[in-house]
């Protein structure tokens, strides 16, 4: 039974993170461990209710209160068990995801709610320190083969969850190393990448075989992959940047994708790259959008030294708290989220547009010209007023796009395997995960278009109980989730 008054005794409660003057001289997380006793606090304020939403928040499904209530007793070796149950990545979930289950909980109606994410990383940080993760091979093979392009939170889900199964399983990865953009897409603030790499030792030792630099469809064939695999799982990702082509001054040297300026710093801090050429240091920075991606190109140039940053945002400043006409409980609501490169530096400039790039005569990006604009939806469509008389120029030396994605990239493997991408960008597929194609599947962004980490976890989990089915392979693996799509006639 959990504690009926836990959440009366204990307020909620984050670990306090590492001081800025310190950490933005070095790229480790910015959360330090949390202590035994914080942790169970935390944990016994958890209701175990009735309903508890927090299921439903998650697209995993993960068993929240069970996992609370075992924390609360200090059953830690339980608490991985159950957390593994549903989630094959509770490092990477725990540091990445926004924790729509926070936004869910019951708790959060009349408080603030469980802090589920950082009990969830809490449990998986000690689970490896006590030696509770270890590599879980099948006890026979299967004989059957599966080749999965992509090494992203979708792709590595599903090839442990069919290495599990007794299928061999080989993951293609473009990139030099595994993680897609997990290894050098995300910065090491907020991920360090040792916590890919220690779970990726668990996969090899699994049978998972892994291929890196190797493009699908230019180094290796899809009827190459075909003829050798008995199913094939394509989890590429949705990295297809958003850009702004129509904007006076978008060819001007300085005006940057975000993934541009965040690969190139990551490759650096990897040690693979000895500079990057799209360095912030001395400059001034303007950051076009007001996501993830941009928080992460935030961090970045201050890490970087950048002379100054202003983040540009098209919509206007949402609220602190939670607006109940707008976004009753327990949906995700739309309010203002600071993230912890917020609190480093930087201005945030809310309800503005980029009217035009403004260049040097060298042709180099020296300003950004910005009007107010007003925002609204009309007949399902988003319209934007620009504010007369509102124009102003803003320094910039350097520009970074960090306003969203358009789906998967256009790429030599789409036409090989038979598959196009819709009006999204993303890949269709029918209740089974099934493309058009006979024998090959799409999960993660590829199929859902860019999304969250469990998203994406949640789907490859999916996929893989699918390819295991059309496999004949024994029993069921778990199945989170369901694509809702239009089934697509299989060639």
């Amino acid at each position: 039974m959990p504690d009926p008054t836990g959440f009366l005794k204990h307020d909620r409660q984050l670990p306090a993170r590492r001081p800025v003057p310190v950490r933005i001289r070095d790229w480790r997380e910015v959360y330090p461990p949390a202590s035994d006793e914080l942790i169970r606090e935390q944990a016994t304020r958890c209701m175990d209710c009735g309903v508890p939403f927090c299921h439903d928040g998650c697209p995993l499904g993960n068993r929240i209160p069970d996992w609370n209530d075992l924390v609360r007793t200090g059953a830690w070796r339980s608490a991985i068990e159950a957390l593994h149950a549903t989630n094959n990545f509770p490092e990477l979930t725990g540091r990445l995801c926004p924790a729509p289950c926070e936004a869910a909980c019951v708790l959060g109606i009349a408080s603030a709610p469980v802090t589920i994410k950082q009990v969830e990383v809490e449990i998986i940080n000690r689970a490896f320190d006590l030696g509770y993760v270890t590599p879980q091979p099948a006890p026979e093979p299967s004989g059957k083969r599966v080749a999965v392009v992509g090494s992203g939170p979708a792709g590595l889900a599903a090839a442990q969850q069919l290495a599990r199964a007794g299928h061999q399983v080989t993951v293609y990865e473009r990139d030099d190393a595994v993680g897609g953009l997990l290894r050098y897409g995300i910065p090491d603030f907020k991920l360090e990448k040792r916590h890919i790499d220690r779970r990726l030792s668990q996969l090899a030792a699994e049978g998972v075989r892994f291929v890196t630099s190797c493009t699908v469809g230019v180094d290796v064939t899809a009827a190459e992959l075909r003829a050798e695999n008995d199913a094939v799982l394509l989890a590429c990702g949705a990295l297809a940047g958003r850009d702004m082509p129509s904007t006076p001054g978008r060819h001007l040297a300085g005006v940057h994708l975000a993934m541009e300026h965040l690969v190139a710093a990551n490759r650096v801090v990897s040690g693979r790259a000895s500079s990057t050429p799209v360095d912030a240091a001395g400059k001034h920075v303007v950051i076009i959008g007001g996501g993830d991606t941009a928080a992460d190109c935030l961090g970045v140039a201050h890490r970087q030294g950048a002379a100054s940053v202003v983040q540009l945002d098209l919509y206007p400043q949402p609220p602190d708290e939670r607006d109940e006409s707008r976004d009753p409980w327990p949906t995700w609501p739309w309010i203002l989220r600071t993230y912890p490169a917020h609190e480093e530096g930087g201005e945030r400039v809310f309800a503005v547009a980029v009217q035009e790039f403004v260049g040097d005569p060298s042709g180099a990006v020296r300003a950004v010209r910005i009007a107010e604009v007003e925002v609204e939806r009309r007949d399902g469509e988003r319209r934007v007023t620009v504010i007369p008389g509102t124009e102003r120029e803003l320094r910039a030396d350097l520009v970074l796009l960090a306003i969203g994605f358009d789906g998967t990239e256009q790429q030599p493997l789409l036409e090989q395997f038979g598959v196009a991408r819709n009006q999204r960008g993303a890949v269709d597929c029918d209740p089974q995960w099934r493309t058009g194609t006979e024998g090959v599947f799409v999960a993660g962004d590829m199929h859902r278009g860019a999304s969250l980490i469990v998203w994406a976890i949640a789907e490859g989990r999916a996929a893989a109980a699918a390819i295991h089915a059309y496999l004949g392979g024994p029993g069921k693996l778990p199945s989170p989730v369901t694509p809702s799509a239009r089934p697509l006639a299989v060639r």
